[in-house]
């Protein structure tokens, strides 16, 4: 990047749209998800490009400066480098978000949209008013994660950055076909969230999947078998 970051991805060059995933909060490249799509994309002779933020994964950086803005500055300059032909993004909770930020600024290129468990707004409807309150004074929110044994950080400056990038307020002026992947059990992002982007999209062709038992990461077998269906019927 022009002011020295450095970003990791893998790019498996092949036939077809390209396929960009885009990891969630404190996730990367390594997840299971990211993996079983590129280990298809590879054996199908398919495009995948595969990025972690910065302070995420295998990028240098400080995962406290990280905010939705500068993330997709990140993914948008590596797609610009990489990519020439046409996009399927692919985006995994946060990654949602930024899915539909970032085909709004490349319409041109997108031939289709995924979301897993897509939780746009998230800094809006995903916290308390207390918490929000501590973030407003610029102090950081841990909560307990059902992932990991330390606590999730939100830091006032992505949670700043993200309620200026709301989307689900009015229209989101994408029309390219988009699809919806959203486990009944999710605890983190209720399926409703889905229903609502579902209805905000001018895309007349998006299609919401509800999976029956699937919680927030939607990475058992079926899901993961689900996920590659999807992508393989845009691409």
């Amino acid at each position: 990047m022009p002011d020295g970051r450095r970003i990791a991805f893998r790019h498996f060059r092949g036939e077809g749209p390209t396929i960009v995933f885009l990891p969630g909060y404190m996730s990367d490249m390594a997840g299971s998800k990211a993996t079983a799509l590129s280990d298809w994309a590879e054996a199908q002779g398919r495009a995948c490009l595969l990025l972690d933020y910065s302070g995420c994964g295998e990028s240098p950086g400080n995962f406290a400066d990280g905010t939705l803005g500068r993330w997709q500055e990140e993914a948008a300059a590596l797609i610009s480098i990489e990519v020439n032909g046409p996009l399927v993004l692919v985006g995994s909770s946060m990654g949602g978000w930024l899915m539909l930020l970032l085909a709004q600024k490349l319409p041109a290129k997108i031939a289709g949209l995924i979301g897993i468990a897509a939780a746009p707004d998230f800094t809006e409807w995903g916290y308390s008013a207390d918490q929000k309150a501590v973030l407003e004074k610029g102090q950081t929110v841990l909560e307990e994660s059902l992932y990991s044994p330390e606590p999730t950080p939100t830091h006032p400056g992505f949670w700043r950055d993200g309620q200026s990038r709301r989307v689900l307020g009015d229209v989101i002026p994408i029309d390219a076909p988009v699809r919806l992947l959203h486990g009944q059990e999710d605890a983190d992002v209720p399926p409703k969230i889905s229903l609502r982007l579902a209805a905000m999209l001018r895309s007349q062709d998006v299609q919401v999947t509800l999976v029956k038992g699937g919680d927030h990461r939607l990475s058992r077998e079926s899901d993961i078998a689900l996920l590659l269906r999807t992508v393989a019927a845009l691409t």
